[in-house]
């Protein structure tokens, strides 16, 4: 008896071009320190899709000092809470417009399935900015009671540059987890995706800079 097996049925989504990446540090695409570079692969056939920074201690230096002159002496530390919130209200809209491109790279760069990516991860990670741009002009303290003529109160604050670390597994949604709190509460970042799903952070990077976040608020490292 005879098997016949049947062909999978081609995908509509081809491979992105990707050229090769740099780092962003202080609102600008830069190699690391040393020059050296690392390939982000395809999972599903080991092949090559670009080569990105390798970045290093040194870089990490620079792009926390970055980080610390925006917080301290740029824009971002006189921008009003409203203005934080629409600006994450503009990367959550910039995101949904790009969702079949960054969908795309998500699954060839990190191998999950392609409605994955177009039914979970996307429309989590848009809802994600989306939530907490609501909360950047909701965060106030509380005036207390106490015993005697005093007036207590607490006043919540930004704490300063915050260090990031995501993993592989769901790279755009775990991007959100980090950045949207941190930036809706008025700190800077320093993102260092994991160095086998590399591409979509940067990708999300670019589409910050384009709505408006001031030079040296987001900044993404990779090794």
């Amino acid at each position: 008896m005879a098997t016949a097996t049947a062909k999978a049925p081609k995908s509509k989504y081809s491979p992105p071009k990707v050229d090769d990446q740099k780092m962003l540090v202080g609102g600008k695409w830069v190699s690391s320190v040393t020059g050296k570079t690392f390939p982000t692969l395809n999972p599903t056939s080991g092949e090559t899709i670009c080569n990105v920074a390798e970045g290093d201690k040194a870089d990490i230096d620079l792009a926390v000092k970055a980080a610390r002159k925006a917080f301290d002496s740029g824009p971002w530390s006189k921008m009003s809470p409203g203005d934080r919130g629409r600006l994450l209200t503009k990367l959550a809209d910039a995101i949904e417009s790009h969702s079949k491109d960054l969908a795309t790279l998500e699954s060839f760069d990190n191998g999950k399935p392609i409605n994955d990516s177009l039914a979970a991860d996307l429309p989590l990670t848009i809802q994600c900015y989306r939530y907490y741009a609501g909360w950047a002009d909701k965060i106030y303290g509380q005036t207390i009671p106490i015993n005697g003529n005093y007036f207590c109160c607490t006043r919540h604050e930004p704490i300063g540059v915050v260090g990031q670390i995501i993993p592989w597994n769901f790279p755009l949604l775990m991007q959100s987890w980090k950045w949207a709190p941190a930036l809706a509460c008025g700190n800077t970042v320093v993102l260092k995706p994991a160095e086998q799903t590399p591409l979509t952070a940067l990708y999300v990077a670019r589409l910050a800079q384009e709505v408006g976040f001031p030079d040296g608020v987001i900044n993404v490292v990779h090794r």
